[in-house]
């Protein structure tokens, strides 16, 4: 969850970059962006979040153990039924038999016939489509929370159950009202004179606080509780332990996130666990270092020797085949081994792209924290097919249970944004592991909108996309979607255009040329566990291939292809940068306009190609 390498300096930076002098001119001056040194970020993860939704739902005690089933799957494990071995891997047989009295609850389905989501013991995946509606509502409730309880942060949603939160300008705010003398610069001085030297920083009651010199007796956690890496004596190195003004401003967004988090608990009923640092990558790693409900404090002094033991094939982008050249071409595991490899023979070896491999390994990141559009312009519901769609008739059945979904979510939408519709209604198939077919229409105003509407204009482009005469179909996919969604200001003319007759909609000249395919990206059936992805930046469609191994789990496999496919982007977003780089230094002795790309093939960027 951090910024692609292409996005680094061309300089790289070093640990000195943990120490910087705080000046007038970073407390005061705004817009510094991701170059603040005084920059706060945190993320906060939802505690086992599907689990929770079920246990506040059902009422019980949060130290009953749950676990939350679709279909064969586990897709969520709560911390009580943690303790007893049970995890996603295991099968509902194996959890009952680890834990005789765990709770089991199956995600809410769809059936045929049904206006909204019940939740049934035992859905059958051939007649019952899942939904997971109520766990979108819970998490827009908690980001509605962060809104309003941290005013003047950026707020951006990660997934739906994690959030990263910029909190530079709160804390700025607060570093201002405590210490107003900071407001102007002292007479004689600049915006480039140093701030006097930091208050003392109590960090008390604040959350766990990463130490930075652990002792050889010391555990580090970095990932689940019971994961323990031994930190060796001369695994650590010695850093200055005076407290900094950047201390002060962790300490400060420490302070705002405790009462935010406990808001969600109390009103919600969910816990939650936070990563406080100077950066996105480090708030996201720190955030699992003392699970469940609990915030933890990275502090620039304790970066080194809390990354410094970690596996480095661990973090994003070095688990895959850069990784495993890293560790064979040097022989090393941790990223204390690969912080002795000078930054002169990473680029001998794998080009001036490893930069950005120089500079994580020492916790830089410079992505921002973006926050995204609350209403989605894409609303889509999809099914993988256990058992293929064979017969044209037989895929009304699934249409009309994909059009009940979406019927119940954009009415419920509608409550908020009374003027939301959707433009486009999209369906489309696929079989076997073929590449998706798409068909699109225009989707009229209804007043009163029900899921018969909607299936009624889905069954027409399953016509047009099977053949009313075809005989021979392997459906194993369908999606039924809405694009173009937006809530519209009162009087705008385009709604009136809904309400017209189609005749007259047709002579319209605001009318936008229909295409023939679209590609939207639906709601995937299972949830962390399916077959099918939706590259948002490119538009592939990623799918994992068929599997007769029983033991292949759809949702891993899933997110190890989804992560090599974004490894490609950012791989070649790296060697369009530097292209240019090389082509502006070019351009500069010739003077010579540069290209506006050239990507640069071979070395970093060989490393994030599919074989």
């Amino acid at each position: 969850m951090f910024s692609k390498p292409g996005s680094s300096r061309s300089e790289p930076q070093d640990e000195s970059d943990l120490f910087p002098v705080i000046t007038y001119r970073h407390l005061l001056s705004q817009g510094q962006g991701v170059k603040n040194p005084l920059r706060v970020i945190a993320l906060c993860d939802m505690d086992a979040f599907y689990a929770a939704c079920e246990q506040v739902r059902l009422g019980l005690d949060p130290s009953v153990p749950l676990v939350v089933r679709q279909w064969n799957l586990l897709i969520a494990v709560n911390y009580p039924a943690r303790k007893y071995g049970i995890n996603r891997m295991c099968k509902i047989a194996d959890a009952k038999r680890l834990c005789p009295h765990v709770r089991v609850v199956h995600v809410a389905t769809y059936k045929e016939g049904e206006n909204e989501p019940v939740y049934v013991d035992e859905p059958d995946s051939m007649t019952h489509k899942v939904s997971l509606d109520h766990y979108r509502r819970e998490s827009m409730k908690i980001i509605n929370i962060f809104k309003e309880g941290l005013p003047g942060a950026e707020i951006e949603k990660a997934s739906i159950d994690e959030a990263f939160i910029d909190l530079t300008q709160p804390v700025r705010e607060e570093i201002l009202r405590r210490y107003p003398n900071l407001a102007e610069v002292p007479e004689g001085g600049s915006l480039d004179t140093p701030l006097p030297a930091p208050p003392t920083v109590l960090w008390e009651d604040l959350g766990a606080l990463v130490p930075i010199a652990p002792d050889a007796e010391q555990s580090e956690t970095h990932s689940e509780p019971d994961s323990k890496e031994k930190i060796s004596q001369d695994a650590t190195v010695d850093v200055p332990t005076v407290p900094s003004w950047h201390d002060l401003a962790l300490s400060i967004g420490a302070s705002l996130m405790k009462p935010t988090r406990e808001r969600i608990h109390g009103e919600l009923g969910y816990t939650t666990s936070a990563g406080i640092a100077r950066n996105k990558f480090l708030a996201k790693l720190v955030a699992s270092y003392k699970k469940p409900n609990t915030q933890s404090i990275l502090r620039n002094a304790a970066i080194p020797n809390y990354l410094r033991p970690m596996e480095f094939q661990k973090i994003r982008f070095l688990g895959g085949k850069l990784g495993t050249e890293l560790a064979n071409e040097y022989d090393v595991s941790t990223i204390g081994d690969l912080l002795k490899v000078p930054l002169e023979d990473l680029q001998n070896k794998f080009g001036e792209g490893s930069i950005w491999v120089y500079e994580v390994l020492r916790g830089i990141d410079r992505s921002e924290v973006k926050e995204k559009a609350t209403l989605n312009k894409s609303m889509g519901a999809s099914k993988n097919l256990g058992k293929p769609v064979t017969k044209r008739e037989d895929g009304y059945h699934w249409i009309r249970l994909m059009a009940s979904e979406l019927a119940f979510r954009l009415l419920e939408l509608r409550e908020t944004y009374p003027g939301v519709w959707p433009k486009t209604i999209v369906l489309h198939i696929r079989q076997g592991w073929q590449t998706s077919r798409s068909k699109q229409a225009p989707f009229p105003f209804v007043r009163n909108l029900t899921a018969d509407d909607i299936s009624k204009a889905g069954d027409k482009l399953w016509d047009e996309l099977v053949g009313i005469n075809s005989t021979s179909i392997n459906i194993t996919n369908l999606g039924l979607a809405f694009a173009g969604v937006e809530a519209s200001s009162a009087g705008q003319r385009h709604i009136d255009n809904f309400l017209q007759s189609p005749d007259k909609r047709a002579q319209s000249p605001q009318k936008r040329k229909r295409k023939e395919s679209i590609s939207v990206p639906g709601d995937q059936d299972l949830a962390k566990a399916d077959t099918q992805w939706t590259c948002p930046e490119c538009r592939k469609v990623v799918t994992v291939p068929e599997s007769d191994d029983p033991f292949t789990v759809p949702g891993e496999a899933l997110a190890t292809l989804k992560t090599i496919h974004e490894d490609e982007h950012m791989a070649q977003d790296l060697a369009e940068r530097f292209a240019r780089q090389e082509a502006r230094q070019e351009s500069s002795r010739t003077n010579v306009r540069p290209p506006a790309k050239k990507r640069k093939e071979g070395g970093i960027l060989k490393f994030f190609q599919p074989k």
